[in-house]
């Protein structure tokens, strides 16, 4: 099963992007872009891959340990910005540097559980990988479509000024990807939470 890590936005948060992404959905060429579902918005922590079903057991009891070693993280997402003209993304601002902490966690539970891909990397969601380099929250908003070659410049520009409020993320949560169906161009893949855990001593 491909897996996941990952801290969720509270509702009052992601009903702000909602409201932004409502706008930038209004924009020239907005029409030929895959838009994440609301239900589908979060922030990658740790991306593992393929992994085994019999391996999940193992990997839920480190992330419990690593949730368990971090505080809540006070974030805001903040603007926004774009992969070689492929994705688009909102950004996000405040404790970066302890949501870190918790992705090199995550990422550490991963590579030190049986049958997890060795090649396993922090926040996956289609931008630059590797270990070495430093941690880059972002949340997917939309993907561009096969050989649609629409500018995406338009896009981070209206999410220049974008930020909501500052809020505590509390959870951190394993999410199996299901890719979309074969035969359906532009479906999008679906999330299924699998465990959640509190953030710092509140989880032991």
């Amino acid at each position: 099963m491909r897996l996941f890590a990952a801290v969720i936005p509270p509702a009052e948060v992601l009903g702000e992007l909602a409201a932004a992404v409502g706008r930038l959905r209004r924009l020239p060429g907005a029409e030929r872009l895959r838009w994440v579902p609301p239900e589908g918005w979060h922030l990658t922590v740790a991306f593992y891959g393929e992994v085994p079903a019999g391996s999940v057991a193992e990997l839920g009891e480190r992330l419990a340990r690593a949730a368990r070693r971090r505080e809540p993280v006070g974030l805001r997402l903040a603007g926004g910005g774009r992969y070689s003209d492929t994705v688009l993304w909102a950004g996000a601002a405040g404790d970066i540097e302890e949501l870190g902490r918790l992705a090199a966690g995550a990422a550490a539970a991963g590579h030190r559980t049986a049958g997890v891909p060795l090649a396993a990397k922090q926040g996956g969601g289609g931008g630059p990988r590797g270990p070495e380099r430093r941690y880059r929250p972002h949340l997917t908003l939309a993907r561009q479509r096969h050989r649609a070659g629409t500018d995406l410049t338009p896009f981070t520009e209206a999410l220049r000024d974008f930020a909501t409020p500052r809020c505590d993320l509390t959870t951190l949560t394993l999410i199996r990807s299901h890719p979309p169906p074969p035969g359906h161009p532009g479906a999008q893949p679906t999330y299924e939470s699998l465990a959640t855990w509190p953030l710092g001593r509140g989880g032991t």
